[in-house]
């Protein structure tokens, strides 16, 4: 791939063992955030195993890295994107713009005309003044509706914010054809992490019924667009993707002829394939706990315990001796920067390294520099290599 490096490890390490780890801390420093290219491949082709027939498009907000979208463009993966950086990151990964969708469901004139401009001609709208702005792109464009189903045992319950009542999509599709805008099918989001299919199952039907009815009447849908949502594990196991996805299977079976199923996974991939990496760069003992103060924290990867409710698997490099109550903190000077209040850990010493597991989704992404502590260097490792070296976000 365009941009690796020489190896920097023996290729059969494993790059979350703390051989590698250590490695790659000495040679690079920390933070970091280590992305396994392996473990992305794996966990895509289990997916598109588990949905066989469904059309894959990884969403790129959870870590949006170009060695990422390039391994995952590699193994077969089309993609979701939603703003104008997006586009341009998959742009200079040489991803074709038919292998893109466009997903915002409220956008500018000019985030429209971006996308067109870059070849992407399929986007989602959930209400008629978004709408209305395809009309003079009408010959360019299609559109997908996007039908809220609200599921308040998701994480995140993304049809809080996105998302058109069932009952609307008949009026949204006779408003397109006095508009001469092509609707090309319908579009759903049942939440991030669901903890469950059911709702994915509940929403395909409902959309199958509408998509039936939509024929009835003489408009033809040939796209069912099913969202993201798949688990990823964190301290709590998840129901293994196989069996998680075996009841949506069934469901997609039961669409009408001719039209195909999209997904847009992006947590279930990218989580598990990744690990953030720290250095204590201080303690003291405060009462009862030894306090360890990181150079990363929740102003930096550990964001995702805000702003996505995740709770890391975290344990230190040195495992060895009694395990003592412990605060683990991040290095900013904001109180509220404290990753774990109440963790066991050995006894450590300033240098030590502390790992976060499954730290691959909105985490990264979501960090900040504020207090000008830098963001973790991202590694994206393949088999001993590091693929892309740059530390880069791609902003437009």
């Amino acid at each position: 791939m365009p941009g690796s490096s020489p190896t920097v490890f023996d290729p059969s390490w494993d790059p979350f063992a703390a051989d590698a780890i250590h490695r790659l801390a000495d040679r690079y420093g920390s933070p970091l955030l280590i992305v396994d290219a392996e473990r992305l491949r794996e966990r895509y082709r289990r997916l598109a195993d588990a949905l066989p027939g469904t059309r894959l498009h990884f969403a790129l907000k959870p870590l949006p890295h170009r060695a990422v979208v390039e391994v995952l463009r590699d193994a077969g993966a089309s993609f979701d994107l939603a703003t104008n950086g997006e586009i341009e990151l998959v742009r200079r990964a040489g991803v074709a713009p038919e292998r893109c969708i466009h997903t915002h469901p409220i956008k500018r004139d000019s985030d429209i005309r971006t996308a067109l401009a870059a070849g992407i001609d399929t986007f989602v709208v959930d209400n008629p003044d978004e709408l209305r702005k395809f009309a003079k792109h009408r010959r360019q464009a299609g559109v997908l509706i996007r039908v809220a189903f609200r599921n308040l045992g998701a994480i995140c319950d993304l049809s809080r914010k996105f998302g058109c009542d069932p009952a609307e999509v008949e009026p949204l599709i006779g408003l397109a054809e006095s508009l001469d805008v092509r609707v090309r099918g319908l579009s759903f989001h049942v939440g991030s992490q669901a903890p469950d299919p059911a709702m994915h199952v509940e929403a395909i039907e409902a959309c199958a019924g509408l998509i039936a009815r939509a024929a009835a009447r003489g408009s033809a849908l040939e796209i069912l667009d099913i969202g993201g949502g798949f688990p990823a594990d964190y301290r709590e196991p998840m129901p293994p993707i196989e069996s998680f996805c075996a009841p949506i299977r069934a469901a997609l079976a039961a669409l009408p002829r001719g039209v195909q199923p999209i997904a847009e996974p992006g947590r279930t991939i990218v989580a598990p394939a990744a690990i953030g990496v720290s250095t204590v760069m201080g303690r003291a003992k405060r009462g009862e706990r030894w306090w360890y103060y990181l150079d990363d924290g929740l102003y930096g990867s550990y964001s995702g315990r805000l702003y996505d409710h995740a709770s890391y698997p975290i344990e230190a490099l040195s495992n060895g001796g009694e395990r003592l109550p412990s605060v683990l903190a991040g290095p900013t000077c904001d109180s509220i920067d404290v990753i774990e209040e109440d963790i066991a850990l050995p006894l450590l010493a300033i240098g030590d390294r502390i790992v976060g597991r499954s730290m691959g989704a909105y985490t990264w992404a979501s960090a900040s520099e504020f207090n000008f502590f830098a963001k973790a260097t991202v590694l994206v490792v393949d088999r001993g290599r590091i693929l892309d070296e740059r530390h880069e976000r791609h902003e437009p």
